[in-house]
């Protein structure tokens, strides 16, 4: 019997007995469950039957591949598709190095289309950072991507109804059978979207720790070969970074908090270890498409930008290009105080420190938690996120701290901030009394995975 009129449940039962999928059968069921004629039950018995068994490298990429040819991809002119460049990250507290790279990399002649999304836990997704931004859209046509990408150098939109419809399904039905955290499953989906975009060379930044989805290096590890050989199966130029995530990204978590740090960071200044991961990877894609020599020189590039002006300048192109009025877009980009344009909560109560010392750790999973029950993230899909509201920290790790200073601000939608949360934050900060100077902050970059 040919592989493509197998039934259904002879594809659920060759996985769940441990057997290993081809591409026709792949490509099969998931052109059944894009069509409507997989069932419920079936998908998620196949779901399951994945997640116990796994799947080897080829029918990962076969899955992948499938689920990318379930709806549309871009096509490029001929004269820059070779510049078409993207990143990925697996999300983390205070992680908003997608803001100000993509700028910089169309700074530096890259065209980046770049599609993100919305939070899930947490604190808010890329897109519900730049929604703080009063007329920003994130909701565009294919035509209109197109146009910008060409234009201005870069965008970042959320993903349209035509792209990868089959991953829509598939997330809903994980969701609920328990099947997220499945690599496979978790590798096809996030390259399946990326390599929709018709991207020449792609970034992965996979992080591991508290502050995140990976809790360990193993699995963070096993998430970026995984992707590194899915995307490399598709003809794309793909290199991962293993970051740490223990600590948050940063000093501000939240939404508009967060584009106010890009903005700094695209002024040249912002926290240094929101600049390595900009520069690392933004160098890494100047390198596999040629307009660098090196990653070092790619480094230099990107930070280049930064320092220059030059990638602030096509963040403000962007925000005019997806919406954003004139004025509101010049008095972001000046140097004046970005809070008489963005959105921030009235009411705020401070944390001070009770001891002396040097940070020494900040717990991302604790300020996430505070952050999101105050309304900045989401608990499930479709609920709204608050823009103005958020954490600022006054220290980061390594930094010595005085006995009564403030070590953080946090902005509620409240008069008055919970016992609860106020406890929480109290201690989300670790402090050695006995260390009484600076200590250099070491680089998140952990790991690097490239073709193998």
């Amino acid at each position: 019997m040919a592989s493509a009129s197998l039934r259904y449940p002879d594809l659920i039962g060759i996985k769940r007995d441990g057997g290993n999928l081809s591409p026709d059968q792949i490509a099969h069921f998931i052109r059944g469950i894009v069509e409507g004629n997989v069932h419920g039950s079936q998908l998620g018995a196949m779901l399951m039957a994945i997640y116990l068994k796994g799947m080897n490298h080829d029918e990962t990429i076969g899955l992948t591949h499938s689920m990318l040819n379930s709806g549309e991809i871009f096509s490029w002119p001929d004269e820059w598709k070779h510049l078409v460049v993207d990143k990925h990250s697996t999300g983390g507290v205070g992680d908003k190095v997608s803001l100000p790279l993509a700028p910089a990399l169309a700074a530096c002649g890259l065209k980046v289309p770049m599609i993100s999304g919305r939070s899930l836990g947490f604190t808010g997704g890329t897109l519900d950072k730049l929604e703080s931004i009063p007329g920003f859209r994130t909701s565009l046509t294919k035509d209109e991507i197109i146009n910008i990408v060409k234009e201005v150098g870069c965008c970042i939109v959320g993903q349209t109804e035509s792209i990868v419809p089959a991953d829509k399904i598939l997330y809903s039905i994980r969701d609920i059978t328990g099947t997220v955290a499945c690599i496979p499953l978790v590798a096809s989906s996030i390259i399946s979207k990326k390599a929709a975009e018709k991207p020449k060379a792609l970034v992965l930044d996979v992080k591991c720790g508290n502050g995140c989805f990976n809790k360990t290096k193993e699995v963070a590890d096993a998430l970026a070969k995984a992707m590194v050989l899915a995307s490399n199966g598709l003809g794309i130029q793909t290199t991962a970074f293993i970051t740490e995530m223990d600590n948050p990204i940063g000093r501000a978590i939240g939404n508009s908090v967060e584009v106010a740090e890009s903005l700094e960071c695209l002024h040249g200044k912002g926290p240094k270890d929101l600049k390595e991961l900009i520069c690392m990877q933004g160098g890494e894609l100047l390198l596999l498409t040629g307009k660098a020599s090196s990653s070092e020189e790619g480094y230099r590039k990107i930070l280049s930008t930064l320092e220059d002006g030059s990638a602030l300048l096509k963040f403000k192109e962007m925000m005019e290009a997806q919406g954003v009025d004139k004025a509101v877009s010049d008095k972001l980009c000046s140097c004046a105080d970005v809070y008489d344009t963005l959105p921030l909560s009235e009411f705020k109560t401070t944390v001070n420190a009770e001891i002396s010392g040097v940070v020494t750790a900040i717990d991302s999973l604790s300020c996430a938690e505070v952050t999101s029950a105050i309304g900045a993230g989401r608990t499930k899909p479709g609920e709204s996120v608050m823009h103005n509201v958020g954490i600022h920290l006054h220290c980061h790790v390594g930094e010595v701290v005085q006995s009564g200073s403030p070590i953080l601000t946090v902005y509620h939608k409240d008069k008055t901030l919970e016992d609860e949360f106020i406890r929480k934050l109290e201690c989300v900060i670790s402090l050695d009394p006995a260390s009484k100077e600076e200590v250099s902050m070491k680089s998140r970059i952990l790991d690097v995975v490239r073709k193998y």
